[in-house]
């Protein structure tokens, strides 16, 4: 495994790729950052930070409304990475990728058009245990709005999805599955495949909420046969305030416009509007085009890294973590699925994980501490939340330890 772990590291030169990354040669409380929060944000490189300054130095306009050479020069950068994202998940069409303000937006874009346009008073809504409070509310509200019926898929003591409850809940009269493909606050990487495939069964489309696995999974919609994905940029390297939903065509044009206003339409009276073709009908108003622009560009730095790469990296780090924590006396687990992705969740016994933080941070270590916005889900475990330590290709063992080394001061000052 060490002669493994030597080679990859060597392939992916981690001391050359943290270079990139100017915020992790900074320091915190006098100690030098370990920044393991990399589920709730990921850090940025300076390819991704340089094109920022280079938009707002020498394309700054507004796109598709403009004649005049500034307004086509950031058009077509705005279009050229949306086909960059398209391409990055195999999306059969560049217009079948909608830019959002993240992965948030995306699926109550999904929860209001969608719903508008199928769900009826008797539908049935199905989502997981596993699920951020950004796939939990716009069910909810939809489910109230339509007097239809949202139905969970439970989860075994190691955080994983009992799949055969959720083949008893699928029927004619469920509308839509929305699942995360990655558990944000466990790792949990979910049997989407198997997800997918039950629910076509039935005729159901599927939405992913991929926030947590595009930046860690290589990850093709058309092999997956999903209907609807939703990511963040900020999660994958790029600016905050951006995100993607994609979604088939057939879908996409059978859904209402979500919001109204400029780019959205094709003419507007008094009397009528009609509205624009795919994918402008979801893009009301002046889009974040810098971000949307940036988001590109982190795809091409993912691209140059790659994801599997990446994926095996990230993969060594987490089984490092959860072997060096285990030794921790009073260490417990919350999340220890077979198939994991770059998350260790875990409470020290009698310790509040928010203490646990607060000292790990004063030892210039980043890691989250709460619910997580999954808040059902410590319900679950009847915990009030947990110490998330979440990993990027970026961090080293080196760090790993002085995690270890941190929790153990907590444990010794706490307890």
């Amino acid at each position: 495994m060490k002669e493994a772990t030597t080679l990859v590291q060597e392939a992916l030169d981690i001391q050359r790729i943290r270079k990139d990354f100017p915020i992790l040669s900074s320091t915190v409380n006098g100690k030098p950052l370990v920044y393991f929060d990399n589920a709730a944000t990921s850090q940025k490189p300076w390819s991704v930070i340089k094109a920022i300054e280079h938009y707002y130095t020498d394309l700054n306009s507004n796109v598709h409304r403009g004649v005049h050479t500034l307004s086509q020069k950031a058009t077509d950068a705005f279009e050229a990475s949306r086909k960059k994202i398209a391409d990055f998940i195999n999306a059969a069409h560049d217009y079948e990728v909608i830019y959002t303000r993240g992965t948030t937006e995306s699926i109550n874009l999904v929860a209001h058009s969608f719903g508008k346009q199928f769900v009826k008073e008797g539908d049935i809504i199905i989502i997981s245990s596993l699920e951020h409070h950004s796939n939990i509310v716009p069910w909810q509200i939809l489910c109230e709005e339509k007097n239809a019926t949202l139905k969970v898929i439970p989860i075994n003591e190691k955080g994983e999805l009992i799949m055969e409850a959720f083949k008893e809940m699928l029927s004619e009269k469920v509308k839509l599955v929305s699942v995360n493909y990655v558990s944000n606050s466990l790792g949990t990487v979910n049997p989407v495949r198997e997800i997918i495939e039950a629910a076509h069964q039935y005729n159901i489309p599927v939405m992913l909420d991929a926030a947590q696995a595009v930046q860690h999974i290589p990850l093709d919609v058309q092999e997956l046969d999903v209907d609807f994905l939703a990511f963040s940029g900020h999660k994958m390297y790029g600016p905050t305030g951006i995100g993607i939903l994609y979604g088939k065509e057939k879908w996409l044009n059978a859904m209402p416009p979500y919001q109204g206003g400029g780019e959205m339409i094709k003419t507007v009276t008094f009397e009528k509007t009609t509205y624009n073709d795919l994918p402008f009908k979801f893009e009301a108003g002046t889009p974040n085009i810098e971000a949307s622009i940036c988001l590109g560009t982190a795809v091409d730095y993912i691209n140059e890294i790659g994801l599997e790469n990446i994926q095996q990296y990230e993969h060594e780090l987490v089984e490092y973590a959860t072997e060096k924590l285990s030794a921790i006396d009073g260490i417990k687990f919350i999340g220890t699925a077979d198939n994991k992705a770059s998350v260790v969740s875990f409470n020290i016994a009698n310790i509040h994980p928010y203490d646990v933080g607060v000292i790990l941070d004063k030892l210039g270590i980043a890691v989250r501490t709460g619910h997580h916005c999954t808040q059902p889900l410590m319900d679950i475990f009847c915990i009030p939340g947990t110490v998330r330590a979440s990993f990027a290709f970026y961090n080293t063992k080196e760090e790993i330890d002085v995690l270890v080394e941190g929790v153990k001061r907590a444990v010794k000052m706490l307890s």
